[in-house]
């Protein structure tokens, strides 16, 4: 009997289809039996380690269905692959569901089918040529031999749904991925509690009202001008002013007309990285004051600028060596201070001054008119910073962040690099007559009790301790400083440290801005073992607490968590909750049994809610079968218990979520005080620790021969282990948790619910092996960076990983403009007034350790000047 199409024997043997089509789906079945039998290998194995049973039974059935093909049941082989992709897609739907249908899920959901699906498709066309061109050349050749044994309308039927429902489903998943769609479509939001406005943004009343009365008194009521002063024509401190807000006044450039700026002027610093062993992330928010910019570029080289043109008025180069900047996870100069001296005072020499920290451990004051040294300040304009510290490497101890002026005192931090070495440099904080460079305090966690007194002739400051690398806040009103504080030298061993370290890790000190006395700390983490230190800066306000204007301290952490503290007595004036925490340090080390978690506003320790996200194999990802297999794989073998799980020293290491970089981190928090809006951006980013033995660790410190760049192992010398702690990627390069991996949200301070959220960056500029996607969608990428916001309503950010700067409108999340980088922005913009233009600025010169792209641009944009 004669087989034909209609009447296929499955059964039967027959000559094997020949030519291009069948050579195409012998290729395709190779690749799905490589594919099956990795999928059910490894699938073995997660299931051993208690995983998901989908890879090994997807691997068996995607093998079985391989096969078949080769073995000419081309038919049956792609029905039971279409199972195999069809299961597939109802278990990546039940998976993304279980999550809570996060924003991108769509981009989750191509991740776990894309490829599957991919393949499905080019198994249909090959079977529709095939089926077009073997009747012919079957009956030419053999009369009696039959036909491939596939009906012609089924394989037609089959390639043409596979393609229709490819198409929609992609578009589906996708859409609210593109960018300038809402914020609403990509994430429910709890709604805004009604306002007098009667519109989405502030009401016209709103944007007439005076701003804060402490942040904006006369100057004839300040003790000389200070960099708590702001008003809507500069920006004279890191955070606008001192406290830290990131808000303007500023009313110019408006929802309805932000769409129209454009490029106004772009300055190129020169400065790049002297080699590849110097990593540089220009970080720096520039100051405006009356007719100048002030820049800081990464190797602390200072350029003042015309505010309308950006013409150099004047140019400054400490010369610092690659040496003294290699130690440095990055290089970089956030800010610079400034200081007038008080009208009814004598001017003296540099009534106007630049206060600029270098890397290399100088305070150099600078006349703010020409860029030259105030010789009347410490030794001929600088201030050694190095004095005391017995710095055992140039560079080991630095500050990055830049000084502080408040009243007649310059404040400097500094940081310490991270798990060199138990005995590195002191994290003393100093405060100097911002005139002479005479030495007026000094605070140290362990030397608090007696803040004025100098070191004597043959002492150093104390070994170790906690540093402050980020900026610091003050309040004049209050006389306070805020100093946000690390932790000792080594991140993830803490047997060592003394009771006071201890005490004042991770914590906001206030300290009194004359005396450096301390008035009172607040600790956000109790025996820091994870790198939680406080990297964003202190923000203050006035804030509605129960109908009672309070003034507060906002402190976000990389825990996720925003504290709310009485900004006079550390009060928390929301609720603080004490949670219980996994236990089991490694042996002689502690866990502290609970830790502080605010729970009267969002947590953004993972995607915004009232917890801490817990992780779980659901959440894994990856852009092929295989990679996500192996992250879920290394999933189930790392210790692994939610947030504060401790370090561990056994093979699989400990999954750090938040990873190092937060939740929040020194991009901080900006706000709208009168709106009582909180605006955050943070990362969800997932670190790999591991504890080396000491026996195991053969890098060596800075300090005693070794160079950070060369370390696989972070040594943390005088302790009994070294440290690794690589962000958590699959072996393509992209995290192995599912997206977004930053966000952009707005909070109510008044209700404590989050208005709106959403992922902040897209691909364009990153993505698999380092190869930019070029594919605008909004995925949500690391940021670092800050926001800025203004009373029109606005709300300016870059700090993600693609190179825009984009405007939000505050309230409704809504994207309102963006306009291309010529490098990464992972710095904060500023926003400013000149003879009457409203102007915005940022740094673009990109984060080497992001891999964004390196720059050395200042970039202005302006609404058109006709």
């Amino acid at each position: 009997m004669e087989h034909t199409a209609a009447q296929p024997s499955l059964g039967a043997t027959h000559p094997r289809p020949h030519g291009f089509a069948w050579a195409c789906l012998v290729l395709l079945a190779l690749v799905l039996l490589l594919l099956g039998l990795a999928m059910a290998v490894l699938g073995s194995w997660l299931v051993y380690l208690g995983g998901s049973f989908y890879y090994l039974l997807a691997g068996v059935s995607i093998v079985l269905a391989a096969g078949s093909i080769l073995a000419g049941r081309v038919a049956t082989g792609v029905a039971l692959f279409g199972l195999v992709v069809a299961a597939t897609l109802a278990w990546a739907l039940a998976e993304i569901q279980a999550k809570g249908w996060m924003p991108a899920w769509g981009f989750d959901l191509a991740g776990r089918v894309g490829v599957l699906f991919g393949l499905l498709v080019l198994m249909a066309i090959a079977l529709a040529l095939l089926r077009r061109r073997r009747p012919a050349e079957v009956r030419a050749a053999n009369p009696a031999e039959p036909a491939p044994r596939v009906h012609p309308m089924r394989s037609h039927g089959v390639a043409a749904g596979l393609a229709l429902v490819l198409v929609a489903g992609g578009a589906v998943s996708l859409a609210p991925l593109v960018e300038g769609a809402s914020a609403q479509e990509a994430q429910p939001h709890t709604p805004a509690p009604e306002t007098t406005s009667g519109d989405n943004g502030p009401a016209a009343a709103d944007i007439e009202a005076p701003v804060e009365t402490r942040a904006d008194a006369p100057r004839d009521q300040r003790p000389g001008r200070s960099a708590a002063m702001r008003n809507a024509q500069e920006w004279t401190a890191y955070g606008g002013s001192n406290l830290g807000q990131r808000f303007s006044p500023a009313v110019q450039i408006t929802r309805a007309n932000v769409g129209r700026l454009e490029p106004a002027w772009t300055f190129r610093t020169g400065d790049m990285a002297p080699s590849e062993r110097v990593f540089f992330a220009f970080q720096n928010t520039p100051l405006k004051i009356e007719d100048s910019l002030y820049v800081c570029s990464s190797s602390n080289q200072v350029f003042a600028l015309d505010p309308a043109t950006g013409a150099l008025q004047w140019h400054f180069n400490p010369a610092v060596s690659p040496e003294a900047m290699a130690p440095l996870f990055s290089v970089t100069c956030r800010s610079v201070a400034y200081h007038e001296a008080a009208a009814a005072q004598p001017a003296g020499e540099c009534p106007r001054r630049i206060l600029l920290a270098t890397v290399d451990s100088r305070l150099i004051a600078l006349d703010a008119q020409t860029g030259q040294p105030c010789p009347g300040f410490g030794q001929a304009g600088t201030v050694d910073l190095s004095e005391g510290m017995a710095n055992q490497a140039p560079g080991l101890s630095s500050t990055t962040s830049g000084p502080m002026v408040v009243g007649d005192r310059v404040i400097v931090g500094q940081q310490v690099s991270d798990n060199q070495r138990r005995d590195g440099p002191s994290g003393v904080v100093r405060a100097y007559d911002v005139r002479t460079g005479a030495f007026a305090w000094a605070w140290d966690a362990k030397r608090s009790d007696r803040p004025q007194a100098p070191l004597a002739a043959s002492e150093i400051w104390p070994r170790g301790t906690p540093n402050v690398w980020t900026v610091m806040s003050a309040d004049e009103t209050l006389g306070l400083v805020y100093l946000p504080t690390g932790n000792a030298t080594n991140d993830h061993y803490g047997a060592d440290r003394t009771a006071e370290e201890d005490e004042f890790t991770a914590s906001v000190v206030a300290v009194d801005a004359r005396t450096g006395q301390m008035r009172w700390h607040f600790r956000t983490v109790d025996h820091d073992l994870w790198d939680y230190d406080l990297g964003a800066q202190p923000t203050l306000m006035d804030m509605d607490i129960d109908g009672t204007v309070r003034r507060v301290l906002l402190q976000g952490t990389k825990t996720g968590s925003v504290f709310v503290l009485d900004a006079a007595t550390g009060e928390a004036l929301r609720p603080v909750t004490r949670r219980g925490v996994p236990q089991g340090a490694t042996p002689g080390d502690r866990t502290a049994p609970t830790q502080p978690q605010s729970t009267a506003l969002p947590n953004f320790a993972g995607a915004p809610g009232p917890e801490p996200e817990r992780l779980q194999e659901h959440h894994m990802f990856g852009l092929t079968p295989i990679d996500a297999l192996m992250c879920r794989i290394q999933f189930r073998q790392m210790r692994y218990e939610g947030i504060y799980t401790p370090p561990t020293e056994d093979p699989g290491g400990m999954l750090l979520f938040p990873g190092t970089i937060g939740g929040l981190n020194w991009g901080g928090l900006s706000v709208n005080p009168e709106q009582q809006i909180l605006v955050t951006n943070h990362s969800r980013l997932a670190n790999r620790v591991t504890l080396v033995p000491r026996a195991e660790v053969t890098d060596l410190a800075v300090g005693s021969g070794g160079a950070r760049v060369d370390q696989a192992v972070a040594p943390q010398a005088g302790s009994p282990y070294g440290v690794t702690r690589p962000i958590w990627l699959s072996m393509l390069g992209v995290p192995c948790i599912a997206p977004p991996w930053g966000y952009l949200s707005a909070t109510d301070l008044r209700s404590g619910r989050l208005l709106w959220t959403q992922p902040l960056g897209t691909g364009y500029d990153s993505g698999p092996l380092g190869i930019p996607t070029r594919l605008k969608l909004r995925i949500g990428t690391t940021n670092i960076g800050g926001s800025v916001n203004t009373r029109s309503g606005l709300t300016f950010i870059a700090a993600a990983q693609d190179n825009y700067l984009r405007a939000f409108d505050t309230r409704t999340g809504d994207l309102l403009w963006d306009a291309r980088l010529p490098a990464g922005g992972q710095a904060t913009p500023i926003t400013y007034m000149h003879a009457g233009r409203q102007y915005v600025a940022i740094a673009a010169g990109g984060h080497a350790r992001l891999n964004t792209t390196l720059g050395d641009s200042v970039v202005v944009f302006a609404l058109p000047s006709n």
